[in-house]
């Protein structure tokens, strides 16, 4: 058998992961996520008037517990398994963005006539479509988290992201296939009704500013703290900048198996939804007891527990939902019929 295309396939999409400064995963924002992290734990010993080593800040950055631990191993095989996976998913949605986006073009000029051209300048609108899809895309993340905990079938797919015992950067790829589809169609469908809209507006196609096709403002978020939300670092925002935007503690929060900090903080870069739809837990300044992923979960970081489990956990909440015909009922409940 020939297995060169999907080889090159597979690296292909390494390729775009590591090398494509739009990547949720590239290495510049790896980069820029260590230099910040270096920083800040430099500072914390600066402050408590402590000699600066750079082998103990190495180990600050990498803790063996966590570097060694069977869930950091694990979300090492999702990084490979999801980049396959992704790109076949990512492609589906893209076909209902386009579709949505043309729908909602089409039932806007019917109800309000037909479009006409926007006399702003090609910069001004660029940057309010680049601003309403990085909102739109917020929108949808918080949208499908909440649904995604709130809705039992769906939790069985998504509580494999919670099933993490440490959090690293490569967590973010510790999610089941079909809340990969789900996501990624969710956020096709805001996206595309933002760009319809938009491009409505302005009378013309409008492109937003993007790195790699990737949002720039998203781009941005990527390359500060985004991937220190799933770290060991205790970043708390505190006052307004805690209501506007999701700090690394803000996440950690909402992986933290303590029942005060269950459905909460279900924002991607931007705390604004939580805030506006009362998801919102504020992270106290300095760090708070927290523990991760499920004790009575002895499946947990194998194929069985993370990836069949949850599909069979699903088919059994679906069947809860289909009622008995009368004809299987015993004869007394029949009768009750």
């Amino acid at each position: 058998m020939d297995f060169s295309a999907g080889f090159a396939f597979f690296f292909g999409q390494l390729g775009k992961l590591f090398f494509s400064l739009g990547s949720h995963f590239s290495l510049t924002s790896l980069g820029a996520a260590l230099f910040f992290a270096a920083a800040f734990f430099a500072w914390q010993r600066l402050k408590r008037g402590r000699r600066l080593r750079w082998r103990t800040i190495w180990r600050a950055l990498f803790p063996k517990h966590i570097v060694h631990s069977k869930s950091n191993q694990a979300d090492i095989g999702y990084l490979f398994f999801n980049v396959f996976v992704f790109g076949v998913v990512f492609g589906w949605a893209v076909l209902s963005y386009q579709f949505i986006t043309n729908g909602m073009i089409s039932g806007l000029v019917t109800v309000f006539g037909p479009v006409t051209p926007s006399t702003l300048p090609g910069y001004v609108s660029r940057g309010i479509i680049t601003a309403m899809l990085f909102l739109s895309y917020e929108l949808g993340y918080w949208f499908n988290h909440w649904l995604s905990h709130k809705v039992p079938v769906l939790w069985e797919f998504h509580k494999v992201h919670h099933s993490a015992e440490v959090l690293t950067p490569l967590t973010n790829f510790r999610v089941h296939p079909v809340y990969t589809w789900i996501f990624a169609n969710i956020l096709a469908f805001s996206a595309a009704i933002a760009n319809g809209l938009g491009n409505y507006m302005f009378g013309d196609t409008a492109y937003q500013y993007a790195l790699s096709d990737t949002n720039i403002i998203l781009v941005l978020f990527i390359h500060t703290y985004v991937h220190l939300q799933h770290s060991h670092m205790w970043i708390s925002f505190q006052g307004w900048l805690g209501r506007v935007f999701v700090s690394p503690a803000h996440h950690q929060v909402h992986h933290s198996d303590n029942p005060k900090h269950f459905n909460k903080n279900f924002g991607s870069c931007l705390a604004l939804w939580d805030w506006m739809f009362g998801t919102l837990y504020i992270p106290q300044k300095e760090r708070e007891p927290l523990k991760f992923g499920f004790a009575d979960n002895p499946d947990a970081h194998t194929v069985k527990g993370e990836l069949v489990d949850p599909l069979v956990h699903a088919a059994g909440h679906f069947k809860k939902l289909i009622p008995k015909s009368a004809a299987t009922l015993p004869v007394a409940e029949r009768e009750r019929a």
